[in-house]
This record gives C-alpha cells, structure tokens and sequence, in this order.
C-alpha cells in the first residue's frame, strides 16, 4: 500500500541461517518485482523502520500515520538490538538496526535465499495500517527448493496494535508519535509455515503487498531445525502468568517425571506471556533421592556454555546438551537460581506434584544435595516446560484439558494416563518406545481462551488449544504422533457441537499439514457435575459420533468415551472409575484409559 520505493537486497543472518533479499525472477507464483542484486549486510535490507528512541518518537513511521514502536520498551522485554530470541524452537535475531536505521521489509514479492533444512519455517511479523489497528494482513508466498520444486504458503501478520494477545511473541505497553508517546499495547508476533520434509530450502518468495488497507512486515525468518537425535521424555504447558512472591534470591527446585531415558539431556525453560527478562543464575540436574533431596551431587547445566542465562519476554532458552544419565520412569530434580525479585511467573498450575522453595535471600542452591535449603513447597511448574533425552524413537503428545493433566489422580505418583501409556510403551517391543509427553491444562477449552495471553492473571486456565498449538505440540522435541482428547469444557460453557467440531478439525489440520499422525479420543461423560447438563450432553454425543467417523481427519480414534462410562447410564462415568466429582476420572479410570489404547494407532 505504500507509495512505490527503490530498494535493494540484504543479507540476514537470523537462527544461524544467512538470507538474503532478492527480486524474485518472474514466476506464475511471483512476479519479478526488480533486478536482481548481490546479497548485502543485514542493515542494507529492511525499507522500513518500526522502532524509535523515546527520546526521538517522529524518527521512526512503522504504520504509514507516523506511529512506532518504542525502543525503550523492547530494551525493558529483553529485545535487545542483535539479540537472538528463540521463539517455538526457532531461533530468530532482532535487528542490529532496531532504533537506529530501518529494521524490516514491508512484503511485496521479494524473494529470500534461505538455504538449508527445516521442519518449519517461522517468520517474525506484524501488520500495520494508516487508518488506525486493523484486521492484520495476508497473503501467498512461495518456498522454493533446491531440486527445482516450489510450494506456495500463506503468511498472515496480525495487526500491530489489534492483533490477539493469545498468540504474540512480545507485547509492548506503548506506542510511539510524533506527538509524544502514547498508553497503547502493540505486538510482535511469531508465524511459522510448513516446509517439505528432508528438502533443501534454496529461497523464500514473500507475499506481495496485500493492498491499500494494511502492509505486512517481517522482521527476520528462520528455519526451525528439527532436533534431530533428541526426544522429549517431559513436558509442561503454561497455563497462564500469575503473581508470586516476590521471589528474591531464592532457587526452585522442581520434580520432573520422565518417559523415555537416555544417556545425555537438556531442559526448556520459557518466559511466556512475560512482560520483562527473567534471569537465571544457575542451574542443575539430578536423580530425586526423596522430596528435595538428591541422589549425589547435581550436575550443572550450561546455557551458550555460560553458568546462567537471561530470557526475554516471550521467548525460552534451551540449556546445553550435558552427560547425565537419564533413567525411564524416574523422578529428576530440576532447580534454578533466581537472583531476582521476580514477582510473577509463566507457570504450569495443576502439577499434581509437590515441588521445593529456598527462602528468600538464600541465594543460590542448586548445587546443594541436601534438602535442607528447601523450606517452602510448590504444586506448580513455573519456567521449567521441557526435558529432553539424547536418542529415542521420539515423543507422542498427550493435549488435552485437566483429566490428562491428572487433576484427582494422586498427588506424587504419576498416576495421570499419559504416565500409564509411557510405561506400557517401555513394557513392549511392538512399537517404538515413544516418550510421552503431556500437553494437558486444567480448563483449557478447544475454541475459547480462558487466560487473555497477557497480564497477571489468577486464571491458568490457559489460551485455546488452536492458540497454544504451535508452542504446546508443533515445537515440541521430537513430536511423531498426537492425542487429541479434548472438548469437555468447551461444551460445559455453552459451545455448539459445530463450533466444537470446527475447531478439532482446524487443529488437526495443522497438526497433519506439518507431518504429524493425529488420533483422536472420544469425550468421556460427566452426568451429575453441575455444569454437564442434558443439553451439554447431548452436544457431547454429537461431538463423539464425529470424532468417531471424521471421515479422514483423525488418522486414528481412541474411545475414551466407551472405556469409562457406566454401561447402564452412558451419561455418567462408571462409579469404580469416578474420583466422586464425576467429571475426572480417578486412578482406576486414567489406567483404564491408557490400558484401552491399541499401541499400534501410535504409529502410521
């Protein structure tokens, strides 16, 4: 939409990866848009400028009305100029430029040489518009590979100021002016496409400009490399980001269960729906002898080869690789120094797992073995969202709502039903001995957010299933198949069937689009808890006549439904599986659960 500019091309060095900007040759998909140029440096390439100094809020137009984004504020959510931000396992950089020169490209068919593999290629955008927010901006582009074949993707960037919470990247709390600086939130978000497994990418065409109403930005691109060689054996997926504290110079110390073992790990710890940095002072690994106290002395984990690390808002950080044998099926201490004051924190609500808390003002005790130092308690997983181990089949993804997250199970026995199905999958030769890894949160709901995806909040109930896809399944370590079992909470607050049935299909649509096998599982009942009504009921029946007969959607179904409902009043859970709210099952119904799965709908 902006009035025609000259511009040249540029490289980028973003996850590792060099791009740089092209006119694209004429194509069907992609018109030429100019000559074609040597790549240049990173600060040659961008034609528009999206930051500004506080001090200096004219300098810079993002939006063509002559607003931008403070640099003051990314600097205070850890954006740093040059940082690398690693966001849904890619890793992406923020421009050198950012506050000073222009620092992205406004998409109009240019094309991008990005060599290399991926599972994915992500891209860090957003959508702007003269007229005030906007409904974001879309278009098609084309990933070309380098056996000569091409496919065309669509990039849409929400918009700057408009665009939902739930998915951003960063939130920033001010927009800037000419006139001065204003109280408004503006977002930078993370959208990731799908590539061609075990092809070479050789360039990347951006969408054209979609029009007189908004442009679409991109500010850096990566490829997002498959983890090759690592599976996941422990997940956690942040459920909302709540008040703490606050925790001063005080070190947690978290229990872990995991699935699958292996000679080496690495853990994930992530800053989600953050506003500002955390700082990580130091962190260790080790087997639990019993509540806080470990089986000798902890191993340190490194991160860049460095003892600590910062996280930016928004993003996570993967620890280095480090030789510590990781046994099946046994309790890890994870704990983390943090020299704070921290006072909320991206958390994990409902761990049915008690976990330990140094005093404030201990410092740092992660490398102690004792359990002394840990005088507080924990039921949560704040920051620590993964585990993963050296080797492996890879992971299946349990995703679902609080019957998978094994609220009502017992408390510190790893009763919940993905726990059952990791042992049965070590207990056989049949299949691949997958890790399991659970993606389950207490209220979540397929179609609706029950946290906004910013802010403090006392609702962990987290964002949408399709909102959370990306971070919760998609990124995870070594992901090969899926569980879909979810949809309870999203007909007990007044959703359609339809809406429902929309929404699964959407997620498993993107879920087979990047390669992954999607089982379904069937809605179990839930007669006599106060909001599972006739009528919810009777939406329930008609969600799982679809899931049982997707016509293609599911790769396969577990009937989760027929295994726990009482034969003699299918609307209620059987009595002996029914932990006495009668809507989550107890032990005996998640072992069912998981007893009932044919391993072999696990694997194509």
């Amino acid at each position: 939409m902006r009035v025609a500019r000259p511009w040249t091309t540029a490289g980028i060095v973003a996850g590792g990866v060099t791009l740089a900007l092209v006119a694209p040759p004429p194509s069907s998909a992609a018109p030429a848009a100019g000559p074609t140029h040597k790549p240049l440096p990173l600060e040659r390439l961008f034609d528009n400028r999206a930051v500004s100094d506080d001090t200096r809020p004219g300098d810079a137009d993002f939006d063509g009305a002559g607003a931008s984004l403070s640099a003051q504020d990314l600097g205070a959510a850890g954006w740093t100029p040059g940082r690398d931000i690693a966001l849904d396992a890619a890793r992406l950089t923020w421009p050198r430029s950012a506050g000073t020169r222009p620092d992205n490209v406004i998409a109009d068919g240019q094309a991008v040489r990005l060599r290399g593999r991926g599972e994915a290629l992500t891209f860090l955008v957003a959508s702007s518009s003269p007229n005030g927010p906007g409904a974001g901006a879309s278009g098609v582009g084309t990933v070309r590979y380098s056996d000569g074949s091409s496919h065309p993707y669509t990039l849409s960037a929400p918009d700057w100021r408009a665009g939902p919470a739930a998915t951003k990247a960063v939130g920033l709390p001010h927009l800037n002016t000419a006139a001065g600086q204003r109280q408004e939130t503006a977002r930078l978000y993370a959208v990731t496409v799908p590539l061609k497994r075990g092809h070479e990418v050789a360039s990347v065409v951006l969408p054209r400009d979609p029009g007189p109403a908004a442009d679409l930005h991109v500010f850096a691109a990566s490829l997002r490399q498959p983890a090759y060689g690592w599976t996941g054996s422990w997940a956690a997926s942040t459920a909302g980001y709540t008040k703490v504290g606050p925790w001063t110079d005080q070190t947690l110390r978290l229990v872990v269960h995991t699935s699958a073992g292996g000679p080496r790990a690495r853990v994930r710890l992530e800053n989600t729906f953050a506003a500002s940095p955390v700082e990580i002072g130091h962190a260790t690994v080790a087997l639990q002898a019993s509540g806080a106290a470990a089986q000798g002395s902890p191993v340190p984990l490194t991160f860049g080869g460095r003892p600590g690390t910062s996280i930016p808002a928004g993003a996570q950080v993967f620890s280095d690789p480090v030789d510590f044998p990781v046994p099946a099926d046994a309790n890890l201490l994870v704990s983390f120094h943090l020299p704070g004051p921290v006072a909320a924190v991206p958390v994990h609500s409902q761990a049915t797992q008690r976990s330990y808390l140094s005093a404030a003002g201990s410092g740092d005790r992660t490398a102690e073995p004792g359990a002394d130092s840990y005088t507080g308690t924990l039921t949560t997983w704040p920051f620590l969202t993964g585990l993963d181990v050296r080797g492996g089949p890879g992971s299946v993804v349990a995703l679902g709502d609080s019957i998978t997250d094994g609220t009502k199970s017992t408390d510190d026995a790893n009763r919940r039903w993905p726990d059952v199905l990791a042992r049965r999958l070590r207990g056989q030769s049949e299949v691949p001995a997958y890790g399991v890894l659970n993606a389950g949160i207490s209220a979540n709901r397929v179609v609706a957010d029950r946290y906004p995806g910013e802010g403090v909040s006392t609702d962990t109930g987290g964002v949408s299933t399709q909102h959370r896809l990306e971070r919760d399944v998609l990124a995870q370590t070594g992901a090969r198949t899926v569980v879909v079992f979810q949809g309870i909470n999203d007909l007990r607050w007044g959703s359609s069937a339809e809406e429902l049935i929309a929404g699964l299909r959407s997620v498993a649509a993107r879920m087979r689009e990047r390669g992954l096998r999607v089982v379904g599982a069937t809605i179990a009942p839930c007669e006599g808890e106060s909001l599972c009504t006739a009528d919810a009921d009777a939406r329930r029946s008609a969600v799982n006549a679809f899931i049982r007969d997707s016509g293609g959607v599911f790769d396969a179904v577990l009937d989760f439904d027929a295994v726990v409902r009482d034969p003699e009043h299918p609307a209620r859970i059987l009595p002996a599986y029914d932990s006495g709210d009668h809507l989550h099952p107890g032990d005996a119904g998640l072992r069912a659960m998981a007893e009932s799965i044919d391993l072999r709908k696990l694997m194509g």
